[in-house]
């Protein structure tokens, strides 16, 4: 679908997330999570990177992360080494806050064992009971920063 000017969008390429400690966050998603680390780019400091951002001199700490070998689409972790801020708060409810839903083959499972990790859950594993989705299941979490994942088991097909 093309906008009205004529141009169009045509796939999603990354998602970006900002963290306060870039090593414990690779430690979360990969070892805990099971991603793949693709990519790191320790000390960022390219001009045109100041100019994106727009802070001055900024250097950055950046790891591509990949949820399985075959995905076209990464998670890009960041870390400010210079001009960071304060932690947001992500909570759902507010505008402009976002959340990463990720697939999972069984959340009972992955649930029992984050939760053996000490990884903060907001609930336990809930059942959809209406909608697209219904008869699968879903919780969100919380990586090391507070920000809000989900996991997100479809139902399974009747044979």
């Amino acid at each position: 679908m093309s906008s009205p000017s004529g141009w169009s969008l045509s796939d999603l390429h990354h998602l970006g997330l900002t963290v306060g400690n870039i090593e414990r966050s690779i430690e979360f998603y990969c070892d805990l999570l099971g991603m793949e680390l693709v990519g790191r780019r320790p000390s960022v400091t390219a001009d045109y990177v100041a100019r994106q951002t727009g802070y001055a001199e900024v250097e950055l700490n950046v790891a591509s992360l990949r949820v399985s070998p075959g995905s076209r689409q990464t998670l890009e972790i960041v870390q400010y080494m210079s001009h960071a801020g304060q932690p947001s708060l992500p909570e759902t409810n507010r505008a402009g806050v976002s959340h990463l839903c990720l697939l999972v083959d069984d959340l009972a499972a992955s649930y029992e064992d984050l939760k053996a990790h000490d990884v903060r859950f907001r609930s336990e594993p809930v059942q959809i009971t209406a909608g697209p989705n219904k008869g699968g299941l879903v919780v969100y979490l919380y990586d090391p920063d507070g920000y809000v994942l989900e996991l997100f088991q479809p139902a399974t097909s009747p044979a």
